[in-house]
């Protein structure tokens, strides 16, 4: 039986409530003899700063290139408001996401059935939802330079972000969206800004040629960014896989968040190149650290659950035991167990632990 090692950083906030329910999992995965995980835990975020100065120690980091899969929780909070922008700690997910190379975010939204009336649309516009957002990560306005603020002549002070893009960037991540959407609806849509920024030019020019070179048989469709949101409002089920860059993919997978009822359902995953085989990737769910229910039991550990599905299929192609996990998450929620963030009017939520026990009793029926 393979052996596969998994860098755990839970961070802050919920991140290490959700992180334990992910812990439960593994552990049944290998009590079922399935497979082996080896598990190592570090510090992101705010925890790392608070121990070591900096947001991602160089051990994490070190450990992080070593491992077949990072599994991250959340980070931030109120706590380290006054670090400076450099050491925030958000720069630790940033590093890992530019060290590892981790260049394509994809992010699904599915509406679960028992979840339809959780959203804040109709049931019949998302009933049935199930779309992925393609997300450029290492690129665009977020690492673009230069990015500074300086002070002018008059006083004033003036900020800069640079949105820059080249071919080879937007080439990987289209043929990226292409190659997923052969495997599902066969359909992309390529969301951008042409009508007002260069970026958005060559952007569209080059999903267009990668299309017409090598993805024809894949339907594709160019829609403006802020169009985009609108559809994702109106009609989310005319999409299947949608493509983007770093910014716009940021926004847009928020707002397809919320059409299946929370963030606290949405798992992402975070994948480099393809080298030799194997390709670096780590998991997250799309929430933040949520510092206001921390440490209260009231975390929803589903986006974080089904995050560790989406590594059991690409990371590890256990693709059996991602269903399996799927599956489980499907039918705890049929079942009406629900944590606060997805519970109804007279629904009674259960608790971060009470919804992680649920989801290992439902892998364990499904087992026999």
């Amino acid at each position: 039986m393979a052996t596969h090692k998994i860098l755990l950083l839970p961070g802050d906030g919920i991140g290490p409530e959700v992180a334990a329910e992910v812990s439960k999992v593994l552990a049944w995965f290998t009590r079922a003899g399935i497979a082996q995980f080896e598990t190592e835990t570090d510090l992101v975020g705010g925890a790392a700063i608070d121990a070591h100065g900096v947001p991602l120690s160089e051990a994490a980091m070190d450990r992080a290139k070593a491992a077949d899969a990072v599994l991250f929780g959340a980070v931030g909070g109120p706590k380290w408001a006054g670090v400076g922008y450099a050491k925030r700690p958000e720069a630790g997910l940033l590093r890992l996401r530019k060290d590892l190379g981790l260049f394509a975010n994809l992010r699904p939204a599915i509406c679960y059935p028992a979840l339809a009336e959780a959203s804040a649309l109709k049931r019949e516009l998302v009933e049935g939802l199930d779309i992925v957002i393609v997300r450029e990560l290492t690129g665009g306005v977020y690492f673009g330079e230069p990015k500074e603020i300086v002070t002018l002549e008059d006083g004033q002070k003036r900020a800069v972000d640079t949105q820059v893009y080249t071919t080879g960037e937007i080439e990987r991540i289209a043929a990226v969206a292409f190659d997923l959407a052969r495997k599902r609806r066969n359909k992309v849509a390529s969301a951008e800004k042409h009508n007002v920024m260069k970026t958005g030019v060559l952007w569209k020019e080059t999903v267009t040629r990668l299309h017409a070179e090598q993805y024809a048989d894949v339907g594709l469709e160019h829609v403006l960014a802020d169009n985009c949101a609108m559809q994702l409002v109106r009609n989310p089920k005319q999409y299947d896989v949608l493509v983007t860059d770093n910014l716009f993919g940021d926004i847009l997978s928020d707002v397809a968040a919320m059409l299946t009822g929370s963030l606290g359902m949405l798992p992402s995953a975070s994948l480099g190149a393809v080298e030799n085989g194997t390709r670096r990737a780590l998991y997250e769910p799309v929430h933040g650290s949520a510092p206001d229910i921390a440490g209260q039991n009231l975390a929803n550990p589903i986006a974080m659950i089904g995050s560790l599905a989406m590594a059991l299929r690409y990371s590890f192609g256990l693709l059996e035991a991602a269903d399996q996990l799927e599956s489980a998450i499907t039918r705890t929620l049929a079942s009406g167990t629900r944590t606060r963030d997805i519970a109804g009017p007279g629904t009674n939520a259960v608790g971060t632990t009470e919804m992680g026990d649920a989801i290992v009793r439902e892998l364990q029926a499904q087992a026999g």
